[in-house]
């Protein structure tokens, strides 16, 4: 078995150089060499504030109208988009990738190449997604889904054309965030429930 452990450390540093390669021959075509386009700017800079006010602007309307079903989804939007930004904040901090400009300086051109933290995954497109999928999940209706997930595409789009992560880094980052709303939801949902049960028997 010791003989095949030097053969498999090789391909496994093949296989990483190639995705390195498809990695980076993806963002060079999307990234131009002066990304200043108002549009990928601006869904860039939308990315914190939607993601913290959908959250927050839904639980004011529902506990102005006192509405606790409209509260819950509050909260499980909420707590996603909370749940995803410590997630994406723990990978990046184990993984320790760097900024792709930072490592392939002659190749991408930044917008902002003062941008702290780690590169793998994006912690916008976490939000983004999260956000979207808590919608998707919480309301069910096409008019608020389709717009949601457009809107955190051209997220994950903006990090690419502004040169800030590579593809993968906005992959993970929709993984992430999808997979943060999932696990908030059916956890809110739980709460929710077991509370109701409990009041019931009050």
């Amino acid at each position: 078995m010791k003989k095949y452990f030097p053969l498999s450390v090789l391909l496994f540093g093949i296989c990483q150089v190639n995705a390195q390669n498809i990695d980076i021959n993806i963002l060079k075509n999307i990234n131009p060499q002066q990304p200043n386009n108002i549009i990928w700017r601006g869904a860039t800079s939308s990315a914190y504030p939607v993601s913290i006010g959908v959250p927050a602007g839904i639980w004011l309307v529902a506990t102005i109208e006192g509405n606790s079903s409209l509260q819950q989804k509050a909260y499980a939007v909420g707590s996603g988009v909370i749940l995803s930004a410590g997630v994406a904040e723990l990978i990046k901090l184990s993984v320790n990738r760097a900024r792709p400009y930072t490592t392939y300086p002659q190749l991408i051109h930044p917008f902002d190449a003062t941008e702290a933290g780690y590169s793998l995954p994006s912690g916008h497109v976490s939000l983004a997604f999260s956000n979207a999928t808590g919608l998707a999940l919480s309301f069910k209706k096409w008019y608020i889904t389709v717009p949601a997930f457009a809107w955190a595409s051209a997220v994950g789009y903006s990090r690419l054309y502004l040169g800030e992560h590579y593809p993968s880094d906005v992959l993970i980052g929709a993984v992430v965030g999808s997979g943060s709303a999932l696990l908030s939801h059916w956890l809110t949902e739980k709460y929710f429930q077991k509370r109701k049960t409990i009041r019931s028997k009050q």
